[in-house]
């Protein structure tokens, strides 16, 4: 009879270790600031208000450039881990969307574009985060350009994060030649998917927001 209720507590225990799910958010955004694309910023703008009406208190949220070198935290140009006073987030949210406000109010475009240099900032900040879900969001053509000096052709890891490219523009070249835009977005997937990434999804249709940050 012990043996018997000691192996329906181990049950009960497991299972509500099992429905003990961590649904806070941890959210890392990447926003191209090079060349042509810098003339997007303000749309970055759109998602950034999204994400922040939609993180809940005990969420985190970073927001960094893409620019020639992005393997730095000096390209973050806002950070929060939102408080679990509703109140006290809130004013953290009013103090992010400002600080956002006036870093995209002048964007100069740098000349190269590190986007694999800014995926492993981002995976660093979110596995520092610690957060149930945890998701790497990129504002970019997806055309990663870089000087003869800067070094990404390695293996980086990606391990149970999610990455959303969103609003993916078409380049000049592109329209002459679609191959070039899908061959694109296939490459990107294979790298990201290789890099154990939890989902890689491209999200164009900037209407659908809900698709960047489902909540579960």
């Amino acid at each position: 009879m012990l043996k018997r209720l000691l192996g329906i507590l181990l049950v009960l225990f497991a299972g509500a270790c099992g429905g003990s799910r961590d649904h806070t958010q941890a959210v890392y955004m990447l926003v191209d600031t090079s060349g042509t694309y810098a003339a997007e910023a303000g749309k970055a703008k759109l998602i950034i208000n999204y994400l922040l009406g939609t993180l809940q208190p005990g969420d985190s949220l970073a927001v960094a450039r893409v620019r020639s070198r992005s393997f730095s935290e000096k390209d973050i140009v806002a950070k929060a881990t939102f408080d679990t006073r509703p109140s006290q987030a809130n004013a953290q949210k009013r103090s992010f969307q400002a600080r956002i406000e006036d870093s995209f109010r002048s964007v100069p475009g740098s000349q190269y574009t590190d986007i694999t240099g800014g995926m492993i900032q981002a995976a660093q900040f979110l596995n520092e985060a610690g957060a149930g879900t945890k998701t790497i969001i990129i504002f970019s053509d997806m055309q990663e350009e870089l000087d003869k000096v800067t070094v990404r052709d390695f293996p980086i890891d990606l391990k149970n994060i999610r990455v959303i490219a969103v609003n993916v523009v078409k380049l000049k070249t592109d329209n002459v030649d679609p191959r070039l835009y899908l061959g694109r977005l296939e490459a990107w997937q294979k790298r990201v998917e290789g890099a154990g990434a939890a989902e890689w999804r491209v999200i164009n249709d900037l209407e659908r927001l809900e698709r960047v940050l489902p909540r579960g």
